[in-house]
């Protein structure tokens, strides 16, 4: 059985010191000396064994991290967990850690598309969280798992009554608002005028670079952008 040292050696061994100086510049809110620049197909192999073999389960419980890559690896193990109630403890243990966008973002359990109903609290209180990337992963989740068939103006009232000046916080509330626009336009555009300015501009900007949002739409969106 893995331990500690013996993971992190593996981590070594697959380092990239060219790959590491570009995870340095995208995830610039970690420390470049806690990058040691494994490319995601290797943690997500390691995340898939550590698993099958059990080691996961000390590993999971040994926080915080102390590198990027082993945070990577926390949220691609948990990703793959196949219980609802074993991947929402999980989650719900690591947010706290979590310190960059990159794992926030693809943190995605499986398990999580089926069971909206059992989610949808831990959203509640995730969205209220003073952390960051808490308040980010609860937002990812509603556009996730509640922007098709299940979506309702109640969420995107959740995502509108955030109020930070989290950059990474904003700007995902940017991507839930753009993603909407794809989705729901003439559901959801009545959002962009009440959206903070900042926000408003970039989610009407990726809803413009959207192949999603039809032409049309996006017309009106250009004329909301100077709106007060």
């Amino acid at each position: 059985m893995q331990n500690k040292n013996s993971i992190l050696g593996s981590l070594y061994t697959a380092a990239d010191a060219i790959y590491r100086d570009f995870n340095s510049k995208i995830v610039p809110t970690v420390n470049m000396k806690k990058i040691i620049g494994v490319r995601t197909p290797v943690l997500r192999a390691m995340a898939r064994d550590m698993t099958k073999t059990g080691v996961y389960k000390d590993f999971v419980r040994d926080l915080p991290h102390e590198f990027f890559e082993e945070n990577q690896l926390h949220a691609f193990i948990i990703s793959g967990f196949r219980d609802f109630d074993l991947a929402i403890a999980a989650v719900d243990d690591f947010l706290p850690y979590v310190d960059n966008w990159a794992t926030c973002d693809q943190m995605s359990p499986k398990v999580f598309v089926k069971n909206g109903n059992k989610l949808l609290p831990y959203i509640k209180k995730w969205i209220k969280s003073k952390h960051a990337y808490t308040v980010r992963f609860a937002v990812l989740c509603l556009m996730r798992y509640f922007m098709d068939a299940n979506f309702d103006e109640k969420y995107a009232d959740m995502v509108l009554g955030i109020k930070t000046e989290e950059y990474y916080v904003n700007m995902m509330r940017a991507w839930y608002f753009a993603t909407a626009a794809a989705k729901h336009f003439d559901r959801i555009y009545p959002y962009f005028e009440k959206l903070d300015l900042w926000t408003r501009a970039r989610a009407i900007q990726k809803a413009i670079e959207s192949y999603r949002v039809a032409p049309e739409h996006k017309v009106k969106l250009r004329k909301a952008r100077g709106k007060r």
